[in-house]
Parts: structure tokens; C-alpha cells; sequence
């Protein structure tokens, strides 16, 4: 027989080399930084079990400070070298010189 969750249980956890406190409740889930206050992930059971839980989490992300989604390095920075127009050939354009 399972054990009713009545109250909070935390447990610590390293992913990637980084510690994080894991808060289970009767409302849900969060995932915290140690150390910190403010939770990284949170999810309610409801969101989950609705299918909502990939909406949340993504609200959740866009609403924290820090970038959710990044660039994959695999793909090329833009060359900036090949847009630049030199000095020189602007003075050129702006005189109407050829």
C-alpha cells in the first residue's frame, strides 16, 4: 500500500553536476536550486494529468529570467565580415563618386 502525501517531502538531487532541492506537495511539483528561492521548474499534478504540462512548463520558462531555449551550436554564426561596407567606399557613395 502506497503512503498518502499529506505534506512536503524534499529530496536533493545533482543533475549535471549542479544541486537542486525537489519539493513534492499535494498541488504539485518544484525543482530549486540549492541555495536558492525561487523555482526553476514548478508543475501542478492537474497540468500533468491534463496533458497541459508541456504548455506549463513553457510558460513557466518564458517567464523566468533565464533564457529557455538557446541557439544549437552546430549552427554557423552570421557572417557580419561580408555585410560590412569599408569606410572608404561609403565616402565614395555619399560624394555620388563611381
Amino acid at each position: 500500500m502506497a503512503t498518502v502525501l499529506d505534506k512536503e517531502l524534499k529530496r536533493q538531487v545533482t543533475v549535471d553536476g549542479a544541486d537542486y532541492i525537489v519539493a513534492l506537495d499535494t498541488e504539485g511539483f518544484r525543482l530549486t536550486g540549492k541555495g536558492k528561492r525561487k523555482p526553476d521548474v514548478e508543475l501542478r499534478w492537474r497540468d500533468l494529468l491534463s496533458g497541459d504540462a508541456a504548455m506549463a512548463v513553457a510558460l513557466n520558462a518564458s517567464l523566468s529570467k533565464k533564457p529557455a531555449v538557446t541557439k544549437p551550436a552546430t549552427e554557423p554564426a552570421p557572417d557580419r565580415a561580408s555585410k560590412r561596407v569599408p569606410k572608404k567606399a561609403k565616402r565614395q557613395q555619399q560624394r555620388g563618386s563611381p
